[in-house]
């Protein structure tokens, strides 16, 4: 089957258009995730008096500067003290307040684990966690600034909503979900820039995964910057004949089961792509539901049992396993494998 722009959803036309070149992404609006968030909280500070900011040494970083010059009032630089921050925001939300802790997502999901989960989902407060440098993303930064478990750390966690976005569009759509929700979120965010792939009107809401890429053969379910690559290694793979389902699964937790499933009915083959251990993450989540209500070929896509190191974004993703080329490859593995049942 041939690529044709019918069969996707919300992405934008110069996107579709463009994937099945050599660059498909050259002429994209690229920003991280991070910058994302940023612009989206303060329109948020704009809106709800509730909304209060804090940083760990980080505010120039991920750009919530910008907040406290607006709303010197409403932000908090507690330095690089990341467990008292989250245990502060703990006791904002007690107040009536809806604090973003805003720091790497290292720090959030190890350095200050005990606060996020004993102070923070324990009593299950109204704290949005906002954390960026997720997954090997902040690829020059080296291994002790890459969180490759952030994801599955914080999925582990009772009364937890775990959100990881996939463009600027989505994230701004995430971060005003969450403060509209009563409870804890965690937001992943990247370092790097990522391509703008959305229209507008891009449906997100918590805990419902979107099909952006009608597809019959095998699907890929995908979050934050996998994603895009995907999107393209599903375009890749319809000039080889085959029709690839792309869902965006933002919502880690809760997971969209039905969602899945109806994947898994119709395609009959899936492969998950992650920028974190494929220990806990989506590879495990989706797994979880296949093998309890309709097992099929799977595969996943992540880093595996190591540690990464520094080097530019798009060649780390190439040496551990998450390009373009290692998603299209384990969609025709699985495809295999579907054939031959």
């Amino acid at each position: 089957m041939s690529d044709h722009p019918g069969c996707y959803h919300f992405v934008l036309p110069e996107i579709v258009a463009n994937l099945p070149g050599d660059q498909p992404f050259a002429r994209a609006h690229m920003q991280a995730t991070r910058y994302a968030y940023a612009d989206a909280i303060l329109e948020l500070g704009e809106r709800n008096p509730h909304v209060v900011v804090l940083d760990a040494d980080v505010s120039k970083s991920m750009r919530t500067n910008d907040f406290a010059k607006r709303f010197p009032d409403r932000s908090f630089n507690f330095g690089i003290a990341e467990q008292n921050m989250m245990a502060a925001a703990a006791g904002m939300a007690t107040t009536g307040l809806i604090p973003f802790a805003s720091t790497y997502a290292v720090f959030a999901s190890m350095r200050a684990l005990d606060q996020v989960r004993n102070s923070i989902h324990y009593p299950k407060l109204n704290v949005k966690i906002a954390a960026s440098h997720s997954g090997i993303t902040p690829g020059p930064d080296g291994v002790t600034h890459q969180a490759q478990e952030d994801l599955s750390l914080l999925r582990a966690i009772a009364n937890s909503t775990v959100i990881a976005p996939a463009d600027p569009v989505s994230t701004k759509l995430a971060v005003f979900a969450a403060a509209a929700y009563d409870g804890p979120v965690y937001l992943s965010f990247t370092r790097d820039p990522v391509p703008t792939i959305y229209q507008p009107d891009f449906p997100l809401e918590i805990g419902r995964a979107v099909v952006i890429r009608e597809g019959w053969d095998a699907t890929i379910i995908a979050l934050r910057d996998l994603v895009a690559h995907a999107l393209v290694a599903a375009a890749q793979l319809a000039a080889e004949g085959l029709d690839v389902r792309v869902i965006d699964c933002h919502t880690l937790k809760p997971l969209d089961i039905a969602c899945i499933l109806a994947a898994a009915r119709e395609t009959g083959a899936i492969v998950t792509a992650e920028n974190n251990v494929i220990f806990g993450g989506l590879g495990s989540a989706v797994a979880e539901v296949l093998v309890e209500n309709h097992p099929i070929p799977m595969e996943r896509i992540g880093v595996r049992d190591t540690f990464a190191e520094s080097g530019p974004y798009l060649a780390l993703l190439d040496k551990y396993g998450m390009s373009v080329r290692h998603i299209a490859a384990a969609v025709r593995r699985v495809v295999a494998r579907k054939h031959a049942a």
